[in-house]
């Protein structure tokens, strides 16, 4: 028989392996992982329903200390719930358990943090968020700028991830960061809204800095599509796009992200299979641990 957490309708598969430090239970906690094991909708390669399991997999491979960001996983109070359990099918389906699963976790008064699965999942988690905080700010980085309408018959496609997520975002404030691939029609959204943060490989962010000064305070939810990342060193993704980014890079963005106040987020699009080195994971692993560390600094904000 299945160990399961269930909120209402929301249910917690435990089974399995647990991200390093956590607890299965929520009691007396911050910040709440969840798994969504699910790539209904991946348009390339298949896999990133092994995503959530594969991060947690690896993740003892990593220090619980941080450097960058000096504090230790050991100092935070955070739990992983397991899996969430998804029906077979539609996106639909899919995103509306994970609104379920991330407004039973609010409601508990604890921070999300969702480790998926494709990035069509990020907007179930998105329209929570922004129902109880409307001036929530989107991060997103990617190499795609899913802003499609539709795309392969479905408008819940993970390439329409930002489209869905816009229209239920009262603030329509997403700063998209590292898109290197994109329709015309995308590209010339992206410049017209001032959506678009133009990043360089290598170089500090300072355009994110500037373009969150006027924000200072207001509450952020970041989404990191793990091929943001240059596939030289992150090859275990569905869609890899040359010309990505590089830890050092990740790092100039925790830098600024430090002084904001991070309050949910969710890393999807890893596909482990895809690189048997486990490399892919591994990164995957840290870039969670750095998202966990982030949200126990940030208090969260006045609703």
């Amino acid at each position: 028989m299945n160990n399961k957490f269930s909120y209402q309708k929301a249910a917690f598969n435990s089974e399995g392996p647990i991200f390093m430090g956590s607890k299965r239970s929520n009691a007396n906690c911050d910040i709440c992982i969840f798994g969504v094991p699910y790539d209904g909708t991946t348009s390339f390669k298949p896999g990133t329903r092994f995503g959530p399991d594969a991060i947690r997999t690896v993740s003892n491979g990593l220090e619980s200390y941080c450097p960058k960001l000096n504090i230790d996983l050991e100092e935070i109070s955070f739990s992983d719930l397991g899996n969430l359990e998804i029906p077979i099918g539609a996106p639909e389906n899919v995103i509306h358990c994970v609104k379920e699963a991330t407004q039973k976790l609010v409601n508990l008064k604890v921070k999300p943090l969702m480790l998926g699965g494709e990035h069509s999942i990020s907007s179930g988690a998105i329209e929570v968020i922004a129902s109880e905080y409307p001036e929530v700010i989107v991060i997103q980085l990617d190499a795609h700028a899913d802003l499609r309408e539709e795309w392969q018959g479905t408008k819940y496609s993970h390439a329409c991830a930002m489209r869905r997520c816009l229209e239920i975002l009262p603030s329509k404030t997403i700063f998209q960061l590292g898109i290197r691939s994109g329709t015309k029609k995308e590209f010339e959204e992206l410049k017209l809204n001032d959506h678009f943060i133009p990043l360089v490989p290598g170089e500090t962010s300072n355009n994110l800095r500037k373009a969150l000064a006027p924000h200072l305070g207001k509450p952020i939810y970041i989404t990191v599509d793990l091929d943001w990342f240059d596939p030289s060193i992150l090859p275990g993704t569905g869609t890899p796009e040359p010309g990505g980014f590089f830890w050092q890079d990740f790092e100039a963005i925790v830098d600024i992200l430090k002084s904001h106040k991070l309050i949910a987020g969710d890393i999807v699009e890893l596909s482990p299979q895809i690189d048997p080195s486990g490399i892919s994971s591994i990164l995957a692993a840290k870039v969670t641990r750095t998202l966990l560390l982030l949200l126990s600094n940030s208090k969260c904000p006045n609703k």
